[in-house]
């Protein structure tokens, strides 16, 4: 499997100071990526202070004594004592600087977007990718104004292929993304009710995500999901070749004779336009098929190895909080899919959770957030879980139609004798916290 030396894209202040149109105080350095975090700099990155909830700039004295080799910053107080480059806005200089090391990087850019498992879909590609081709892609959920080009300037000066994840919470945003990472391939897993509440519901969720796929060139590939009407719709704006994905007849890459083992993770046929493959996931839940048919269509438009890229995904894991297996000491399983939550996903979860093999199967489910018809939607959940047969627990919110538990680790009670607990929430609630004290 080809590795990527993590030796970053080196640039010097004065390429920062042209780049971002700011003004170079101190000497011109030579830099070694970015960040934007104080806590987490490396020795010889650019540390980019943003001003949210709190002043990045005041952690600027901390990142200089981390190492950093120069700093952005909106409020030069004439310190000498460190290279500054002074702009204008310090979110904007990052794009900026991001759009302009894109220029020189000459391999293919895949933009993966949807409502439902764009990180996922992300992970995946980027271990079937990497199987063939040194692949880079952004951490975690790094999707927006700042995670983004963070992630592109950080990538090691020897990658071949670029994958970046992107979200959206309102119209426009993925295509000011698309204008920094000018994507060539551009994948859409899907079209749910999530931020639906910020662009007029799921219709408009559609033509927030449609953005990527406008954007691609005509040269480039639009890969998207053939069981998702309004994915698959998205034809329409594309002026690159498109792939369907999916389980129907006619897709380009079409899933076949999915079987799931006692852990629900799924094996599958997979017929491509580049040959057929077997698939193996390593990661539970049935819905992950769609997300490795992505991922493989990925490697098959870079023209890598499809063999070696659905090999590569019988032991490929997923970010963290996301469809994470954790085994507790009294035998009970307990599925940590606590990063974010909406109907859809909500769904797929709790009948990843009834497929397991299981005595008990419980569910501690917190609020979905920014989505419209809330109690209808969350009350809908609650009955979709009753005909699943799991026992369901709400915390920090009655729209589930119950009373909501102030301890969900007591709620549940014993763990022992076979149990599954699945604890899923949108990101706000914070629902991970009660993840170890269901483990021990």
């Amino acid at each position: 499997m080809p590795t990527v030396p993590c030796v970053p894209m080196r640039f010097r202040a004065v390429d920062v100071a042209r780049a971002t149109s700011g003004q170079l105080q101190g000497p011109d350095v030579e830099i070694d990526g970015v960040s934007f975090d104080s806590r987490s700099l490396l020795p010889g990155q650019l540390f980019v202070p943003i001003v949210a909830d709190r002043d990045g700039h005041e952690f600027i004295p901390d990142a200089l004594e981390r190492g950093a080799a120069a700093y952005l910053t909106s409020k030069y107080r004439g310190d000498r004592s460190a290279t500054a480059i002074e702009v204008a806005d310090t979110v904007e200089a990052l794009m900026a600087l991001a759009a302009d090391q894109r220029a020189s990087f000459t391999g293919p850019v895949i933009a993966i977007t949807g409502s439902v498992g764009k990180t996922s879909t992300k992970d995946l590609a980027r271990a079937a990718l990497g199987a063939s081709r040194a692949t880079w892609a952004n951490a975690r959920s790094f999707n927006n104004q700042q995670g983004l080009p963070t992630a592109m300037l950080n990538m090691p000066a020897l990658t071949e292929v670029l994958v970046l994840e992107m979200g959206m919470r309102a119209f426009g945003e993925i295509a000011e993304l698309c204008e920094v990472a000018q994507p060539t391939i551009g994948v859409v897993t899907n079209v749910a009710e999530a931020h639906g509440d910020r662009v007029g519901g799921i219709e408009g969720v559609a033509v927030a995500k449609s953005e990527l796929i406008a954007a691609l060139p005509a040269e480039g590939v639009a890969i998207l999901n053939f069981d998702d009407s309004r994915t698959k719709a998205m034809r329409a704006v594309s002026a690159a070749p498109v792939l369907l994905f999916g389980e129907g007849k006619t897709a380009d890459v079409r899933i076949g004779a999915i079987q799931l083992d006692e852990m629900a993770r799924a094996s599958f046929h997979l017929d491509t336009p580049w040959g057929a493959c077997e698939v193996h996931l390593g990661v539970s839940g049935r819905h992950m098929a769609s997300n490795a048919a992505a991922a493989l269509a990925c490697v098959g438009a870079v023209g890598g190895d499809l063999a070696a890229g659905a090999a590569a995904l019988t032991t490929a894991g997923l970010s963290s909080m996301r469809m994470e297996v954790v085994h507790a000491r009294s035998g009970a399983i307990v599925l940590n899919d606590a990063y974010n939550a909406n109907p859809t996903s909500m769904r797929a979860a709790l009948e990843t959770l009834a497929q397991l093999s299981a005595t008990r199967r419980v569910a501690v489910l917190g609020l979905m957030a920014e989505i419209t018809n809330a109690a209808e939607e969350h009350r809908a959940i609650l009955e979709h879980a009753h005909a699943l047969g799991i026992e369901v627990f709400a915390y920090g919110t009655d729209l589930y139609g119950i009373e909501p538990v102030d301890d969900p680790i007591a709620a549940v009670g014993s763990t022992a004798g076979g149990v599954a607990v699945l604890v899923k929430a949108s990101r706000v609630v914070g629902l991970e916290r009660f993840v170890a004290g269901l483990v021990r």
